[in-house]
C-alpha cells in the first residue's frame, strides 16, 4: 500500500461513517473480509492461538484482536486505541419545532463542538433507530438519509451588524436546523418520518412503530485532497476516525504472529464514562476472557497501549497559541503528546520506543507540549492506563480546526503513522 491508496481508502471509510454506529459497522465488515471471527459477549468464547476475532458493544465500540502464535504471558499484547465519536449535533427526543411555517428540529450539542462552522452547510441525518415490528419485537436499524435534508441558515449581516466582531452562538435558540416548510397541522411526527426512512433503506423491514433513536447531523460534503500541491486532506470527523482507520489498517496488514489488539471506544468526546467508553470495563473484560484472570496482570506488565488521537498542528495565523519549541507542523510526522500532569499518558520509555521504531523506518515524528499557561485536552490514553495499569503512549496526526464540522490534516502524516504502528504490532518484544 502507498500513500495514495491509503488516502483513497480512508476517504471511503470516512464517507461511509457519519456516526459511531456506521464507523463500527464499516470496521466490522473490513475485519470479516480479512477473516476475523465475530464474537458474542453473551456467549462462551473458545479462543485459539493464531486466530483473529472481534467483538462490539452497543454497536458503537469495537475491539479486534489477534491471539498470535506467541504466548501473551511471555510476549505481552501490542494494543492500539482510538475513539469512534466526534463532536456534533444530536436530535432531541421530542424534536418537532413549528415556527413561521417552517418545520425545525431541536438538537443538542454533543461534545465540545465548534458551532460557527455548522451554519450554511448541506446537512444530513444518520444514526440508530429502535422500533417494534408487527410481532411486538424490539429491533434496531442504522439509517442514513445521505442527501442534504436539513440546514442552519446564518442570520444576514444586515440584521446583525456586529456579527464579524462579537458573534456568539446560543445552542438552544440559534442552532435548530430547518427540515422543511410545513404548517403545524400538516407536519408529520418526526418518528413517522424515521419509519419511512427505515422502509426505504430496508424494504423487508417490518416497522410497526419507532420508539427511540440516537441520530446525528453531519455535513454531506465529501472528503477531499486540497492545496496546490495536494498537501492536505479535509473531511468531517478526522478527529478521530482518522486514527480508527490507521489502527484498523495497521492490524489488518501486520503479520499475525504477535498478540495484538485494537480498541475503538465511543463517548471519548464526553468523558468516556459509559459501558462502552474507555472508563468502562469493556476492554478489561475482553482481556480477561482472552488471557484469564490469573495471567492478566503478567500480560499487562509486558504489554503496551498506543493511544492514537489527533494533535493540534501549529496554525500559521495563531502561532502564539503554541509553545515556541513544540508547534507540530502538518506533514512533518505524527506527534508524541506529552503532559506532566498526566493529561496524556506518555512517558520517556513509551516515547522512546516509538522514536526508535520511527527512526528505524526513517520516518519523521514530532513532540507536542501545551503552553504552560494554557489548559490541556486529554484522550483515552490516561483512562486506559489508569484502568489497566498498562504503559501507554499518546500520539496523533497533527491537524487544524479540531472539533469543527470540517477538519484538515496533512496528506502524508496518516500513512506515516500507519507504517510505524504496523511495525509496532510485529515487534517480538517490547520490553
Amino acid at each position: 500500500m502507498d500513500n495514495a491508496v491509503f488516502n483513497s481508502q480512508l476517504f471511503e471509510f470516512l464517507k461511509q461513517s457519519p456516526t459511531p454506529y456506521h464507523a463500527v459497522r464499516q470496521m466490522a465488515r473490513r475485519l470479516e473480509a480479512a477473516g476475523f471471527e465475530r464474537l458474542d459477549e453473551q456467549a462462551a468464547w473458545s479462543l485459539a492461538p493464531g486466530q483473529r476475532y472481534y467483538v462490539t458493544r452497543n454497536d458503537s465500540t469495537i475491539i479486534a484482536f489477534q491471539t498470535g502464535q506467541s504466548d501473551p504471558v511471555s510476549h505481552g499484547i501490542r494494543m492500539i486505541g482510538a475513539h469512534t465519536d466526534s463532536p456534533c449535533l444530536r436530535v432531541k427526543p421530542n424534536p418537532e419545532i413549528h415556527k413561521k411555517g417552517y418545520y425545525q428540529l431541536g438538537v443538542e450539542v454533543y461534545g465540545g463542538a465548534l458551532l460557527n462552522p455548522w451554519f450554511d452547510r448541506d446537512l444530513s441525518i444518520a444514526g440508530r433507530v429502535s422500533y417494534v415490528d408487527s410481532q411486538d419485537r424490539l429491533r434496531d436499524a442504522l439509517i442514513d438519509f445521505a442527501k442534504p435534508v436539513v440546514t442552519i441558515p446564518s442570520l444576514a449581516i444586515h440584521l446583525d451588524r456586529e456579527a464579524n466582531n462579537s458573534r456568539t452562538v446560543n445552542p438552544q435558540t440559534d442552532v435548530p436546523p430547518i427540515l422543511m416548510q410545513a404548517d403545524e397541522k400538516e407536519a408529520v411526527l418526526f418518528r413517522e418520518l424515521l419509519a419511512g426512512q427505515i422502509r426505504t433503506e430496508y424494504p423487508e423491514a417490518d416497522v410497526a412503530k419507532v420508539l427511540d433513536y440516537e441520530l446525528s447531523l453531519y455535513d454531506t460534503q465529501p472528503p477531499a485532497t486540497l492545496g496546490l500541491n495536494e498537501d492536505f486532506i479535509a473531511s468531517a470527523r478526522l478527529d478521530n476516525l482518522l486514527s480508527c482507520f490507521i489502527g484498523l489498517q495497521s492490524l489488518l496488514d501486520a503479520d499475525p504472529g504477535q498478540p495484538a489488539l485494537l480498541v475503538c471506544n465511543d463517548h471519548e468526546e464526553v468523558g468516556s464514562m459509559s459501558a462502552e467508553g474507555a472508563q468502562g470495563p469493556f476492554l478489561s473484560s475482553v482481556l480477561e476472557r482472552w488471557v484469564g484472570a490469573a495471567d492478566k496482570p503478567r500480560v499487562i506488565a509486558r504489554s503496551m497501549m498506543i493511544s492514537a488521537d489527533n494533535a493540534h498542528g501549529v496554525h500559521p495565523n495563531y502561532a502564539d497559541r503554541h509553545d515556541g519549541n513544540h508547534g507540530p507542523l502538518l506533514n512533518a510526522g505524527p506527534v508524541i503528546k506529552i503532559n506532566n500532569n498526566q493529561r496524556y499518558a506518555t512517558n520517556s520509555r513509551t516515547a522512546s520506543l516509538y522514536r526508535h521504531i520511527s527512526e528505524s523506518l526513517d520516518l519523521p515524528c514530532q513532540a507536542f507540549v501545551v503552553r504552560t499557561d494554557m489548559g490541556c485536552g486529554s484522550t483515552i490514553g490516561p483512562l486506559t492506563a489508569g484502568n489497566l495499569g498498562v504503559r501507554t503512549l499518546d500520539i496523533g496526526v497533527p491537524q487544524f480546526a479540531m472539533h469543527s464540522i470540517r477538519e484538515m490534516a496533512g496528506a502524508r502524516d496518516g500513512f506515516v503513522l500507519y507504517q510505524v504502528l504496523r511495525r509496532y504490532i510485529e515487534l517480538e518484544h517490547i520490553d
